[in-house]
């Protein structure tokens, strides 16, 4: 089957794609960053009943099949043949590997040293942007990218608990942070090459389904012994964080540059403290309040446009 071109995407006419899809962009991103934050929640309910393995997996699972669904509906445009190596690899990286990581480093590290690691990952796509897709280093991506990981650095250490940094946590961290980079990179350059963003994900999510099937006996024993409401959670998890937000990322990377896109999920933290706030009753600090209004303006900041001197 022929390649989508980049316009067709949630059923805009190519032609008017480009000139038409700013608010949608916005409004995809927002989708996306709310989401995602809310995903911390959603681990938190489900992590004490669910080993890293079968969390990944089932959230995965429930994750393809909604985007299967979203797929049949938007209509399923394969990519060529020789690129779906790199969609296998790519999924593998994204939906396997990088859950793994994170699940396990989020088991011995807090929350907040966690966050910090992760989040070095835009900076990464950033700089390998510039350099390998051509990109360049817009000034504000330069200036803005900084400010929102400073507020990130804020937020973690003020969110950190008592206990000691364990170093195999931060290194689970730290490959999170370069499955993240690379894998944001790597889709990139498989939608400039035509790919449809809807059915990328959804063979994506099904590559890295497959590779979590290794954990399914654990996940079994898990369904087993957990409450329903953590089941509910990874229900959850697999529905809205990757399926619908993984699906408005694509969108919005096709139409911006990757270092654009992953700037902007520097607000992820800020909405996640607000989150915490409302729904468990976690009462952010003065300093935490401030490394969130930091993740804001940086993000801010990346979003705007300066126009050179004459």
């Amino acid at each position: 089957m022929p390649e989508a071109s980049p316009g067709s995407t949630l059923g805009l006419a190519p032609e008017a794609a480009p000139r038409a899809n700013g608010p949608l962009v916005l409004l995809a991103a927002l989708v996306t960053v709310v989401l995602w934050a809310s995903a911390f929640i959603g681990i938190r309910g489900a992590g004490p009943h669910y080993d890293p393995g079968a969390l990944a997996l089932l959230r995965m699972a429930v994750g393809t099949v909604a985007l299967g669904a979203l797929a049949l509906r938007h209509g399923i445009r394969l990519p060529a043949r020789r690129r779906l190596p790199l969609v296998a690899l790519w999924g593998v990286g994204w939906f396997c590997v990088y859950n793994l990581a994170l699940n396990a480093a989020e088991r011995t590290l807090d929350a907040g040293t966690a966050a910090m690691v992760v989040n070095l990952a835009p900076l990464m796509v950033v700089v390998f942007s510039g350099l390998f897709l051509r990109e360049g280093f817009p000034r504000p991506l330069l200036i803005g990218a900084p400010i929102a990981f400073l507020g990130v650095v804020l937020i973690g250490m003020n969110s950190q608990t008592s206990t000691g940094l364990d170093v195999t946590g931060l290194l689970l961290a730290l490959l999170a942070a370069v499955m993240y980079a690379g894998c944001t990179l790597l889709q990139k350059h498989l939608l400039s090459a035509g790919a449809d963003s809807t059915t990328l994900t959804w063979l994506g999510a099904v590559a890295g389904t497959v590779a979590l099937l290794p954990w399914t006996g654990s996940l079994v024993g898990a369904l087993q012994t957990a409450p329903p409401d953590a089941t509910l959670w990874v229900v959850y998890l697999g529905i809205f964080p990757t399926a619908i937000a993984f699906t408005t990322w694509a969108y919005v990377l096709q139409r911006s540059t990757a270092g654009q896109t992953s700037a902007t999920t520097y607000v992820v933290p800020a909405i996640a403290i607000l989150m915490s706030w409302l729904i468990l009753g976690e009462v952010p600090t003065p300093l935490m309040f401030l490394g969130g209004a930091l993740c804001l303006l940086g993000v801010l900041v990346t979003r705007m446009r300066w126009r050179r001197r004459s």
